[in-house]
């Protein structure tokens, strides 16, 4: 099962992950309070993301940056009921029906991050790249040694070492080391809890002014689990 991308977000805040501030909006009316909300707390600007389950959404036209409250207001009208064309959608594309209004913030890297069951080693593993912002698919086949994997013993849970290994490779400063093993640790136990199939932080980002967040969260559920 796949959840939206605002969804996912808040699972993930509930474990100490950090996100970007946003709010959900189904109208111009909605994505217009939610812009105001945000600039009027200290935001340089806002992102209006389309909320479909696919990927590529910002090569198709879902997601676009506004200064003001006037102009997200307008990208939201355009956006809603827009039919967006992915990668990933096929030539039919998604009705675009929910938005996610959000906080920008000052980008200095773009990492990433993801979990799932490797079947084979019957373990989770994590995935680490400091090629953010990219199909991880075009990233293992073009550059496989960018990728760190660790497998993790599902009776022992991602150790202190792990984490720190995982956030060393990186690239991360030092101060950011213990506030990215804290995301990493909360990221693992989001995905034991909630019986995720996958979590993928892509892109996973460190600010200019050191803060680390998940700037997108896609995350798929085992349907066996359902039931829960």
């Amino acid at each position: 099962m796949k959840i939206h991308e605002y969804q996912g977000k808040g699972i993930l805040k509930k474990y100490g992950v950090s996100v970007p501030r946003g709010h959900m909006a189904e109208s111009r009316e909605e994505a217009e309070s939610a812009a105001k909300d945000l600039l009027s707390s200290g935001a340089s600007g806002v992102v209006v993301k389309a909320q479909i389950h696919a990927g590529g959404r910002g090569k198709g036209g879902g997601v676009k940056i506004a200064k003001s409250v006037t102009e997200a207001g307008e990208i939201a009208a355009k956006m809603l009921g827009m039919k967006l064309v992915t990668h990933q959608t096929g030539p039919e594309g998604r009705i675009v029906r929910r938005l996610l209004i959000e906080e920008t913030l000052p980008i200095e890297k773009e990492l990433y991050l993801g979990i799932l069951l490797d079947r084979a080693e019957a373990k989770p593993v994590f995935m680490a790249s400091s090629a953010g912002g990219m199909d991880i698919e075009q990233v293992a086949s073009e550059n496989p040694e960018a990728i760190l994997k660790q497998h993790i013993d599902p009776g022992m849970g991602l150790e202190p070492f792990q984490a720190r290994k995982i956030a060393f490779s990186l690239g991360l400063k030092p101060q950011q080391i213990n506030p990215a093993v804290q995301f990493l640790t909360g990221l693992y136990r989001a995905f034991l809890d909630t019986d995720a199939s996958l979590v993928e932080i892509n892109p996973f980002i460190s600010c200019t002014d050191g803060r680390l967040f998940a700037l997108d969260a896609k995350l798929n559920f085992d349907d066996n689990a359902l039931f829960r």
